[in-house]
């Protein structure tokens, strides 16, 4: 006879999801990576073509200089009144406070879709330290549960928000393993029928058919260039660490600063003031830092990673700090959007630095571990840092070397406040 034993029994393992209650899943998940998509490629096509006259033929016929301090100052303020011009008027007042709103958004009624669409395109055209993922993520959102609704309703309408984010996500980085990455972390949070596997099933196909859609139309990359690191060493080891958490400690400053900065702005009352009162800050601190701390920063942190030689380290840090400036100030007066770009050229900056101080530094390793510590910091999505830090220099390598130097940043972040607001302006921990 078998002896009874009190030792804890292993939980039972979860089934898996038989093929046929997947398949429905896979058109609609199709339709809304490809329409999620093309719906940021058009946006960014569109602000593109108008960031192009608004620095370049503009200012040319004009007689200004393109990068001027005056016409900085002219096309920061006016980004800020056409933007604010937006809020006010068109119908929606183009979404909820941004200060409120993360990767995660909620679904917003059709009427407030064209504003927000409008008013990030005006945005990323004008110049502030902003990105367009969370606005476009809001969008798509929007856009997915009016039209899966109507079009599909017997489906769950949890589904649309869920694939809308992933292939959104996966549009931004053209690669649906950062969907995967973002939408594993959130369900980690929530209860979790079945095998994690059988979850992610559909939000993967939404964010492979929203990345394959963005590479086969926009061909976007994230790889720097930088030379590969080699086989990592204790020092590389040691300056990984340094970087990392001094990153995270100066992201964090931004982030405790957020609720009071806002606070300040939101004293104006008013988005006609508001925003304005931003641009002209922005203006200021572009004037400061010159024009690679404007717009949303991917093309600029090429523009760096081309020459590392050619600032000191007194210069890279010296932008780093105004575009953390500008980070913090556009998205707390108003305008529509994300952090994550902006925190990418924050986190370049500062590892460039170090490279300048420390030539030992290689700056492959240099900046992908100064863009983890920021991304930690600002973002506190830990797969989404890593996942970026780690395509930035395109080096297997540097793989490990981050992990570990995510851990004592992580342990700096954790539990403290983040860069994102409550509706009564209160931070969210």
């Amino acid at each position: 006879m078998a002896q009874e034993t009190d030792a804890p029994q292993a939980p039972p393992t979860a089934p898996t999801a038989p093929a046929r209650a997947l398949l429905p899943f896979i058109l609609p998940a199709v339709a809304v990576g490809v329409v999620s998509s093309l719906v940021y490629v058009g946006v960014s096509a569109a602000a593109e073509q108008l960031l192009h006259v608004l620095w370049g033929p503009l200012p040319d016929a004009l007689g200004v200089g393109r990068y001027s301090v005056l016409w900085m100052f002219v096309m920061l303020t006016a980004t800020g009144l056409a933007v604010g011009l937006v809020v006010w008027k068109v119908p929606g007042h183009a979404g909820p406070d941004p200060a409120t709103v993360g990767l995660n958004a909620p679904v917003l009624p059709p009427l407030v879709l064209p504003g927000l669409v409008l008013a990030t395109g005006l945005m990323l055209a004008g110049g502030p330290s902003l990105g367009p993922e969370n606005p476009i993520i809001a969008v798509n959102v929007g856009l997915a549960a009016w039209l899966g609704a109507r079009l599909v309703p017997r489906a769950p309408g949890s589904l649309w928000p869920v694939l809308a984010e992933a292939g959104t996500i996966g549009a931004l980085f053209g690669t649906p393993v950062a969907a995967a990455l973002v939408i594993s972390e959130a369900l980690a949070g929530r209860p979790m029928h079945g095998r994690l596997w059988d979850n992610v099933f559909a939000p993967l196909t939404a964010g492979a058919c929203g990345a394959v859609t963005t590479t086969l139309v926009f061909r976007p990359t994230f790889d720097l260039g930088l030379p590969p690191l080699g086989h990592p060493d204790a020092k590389d080891v040691l300056a990984a660490l340094v970087i990392t958490s001094a990153a995270a400690l100066l992201g964090m400053g931004a982030v405790y600063a957020f609720p009071y900065v806002h606070r300040a702005f939101r004293r104006l009352r008013h988005p006609m003031l508001m925003i304005p009162a931003g641009g002209v800050v922005l203006g200021a601190l572009g004037a400061l830092g010159g024009h690679l701390t404007l717009f949303k920063g991917l093309s600029e942190v090429g523009e760096l990673a081309r020459h590392p030689q050619g600032w000191s380290a007194g210069q890279f840090a010296g932008m780093a700090v105004v575009k953390l400036a500008a980070l913090l100030v556009a998205a707390s007066c108003g305008f529509r959007g994300g952090r994550i770009f902006p925190a990418v050229f924050i986190g370049s900056a500062l590892g460039l630095c170090a490279h300048a101080l420390v030539p030992a530094v290689q700056p492959a390793l240099g900046v992908a571990t100064g863009v983890l510590g920021m991304l930690l910091a600002i973002t506190r999505q830990g797969w989404v840092s890593l996942f970026t830090a780690a395509v930035l220099v395109a080096s297997p390598a540097i793989v490990a070397v981050l992990c570990i130097a995510s851990l004592p940043a992580w342990l700096l972040v954790t539990g403290r406040p983040q860069m994102q607001l409550r509706d009564d302006s209160t931070p969210i921990r």
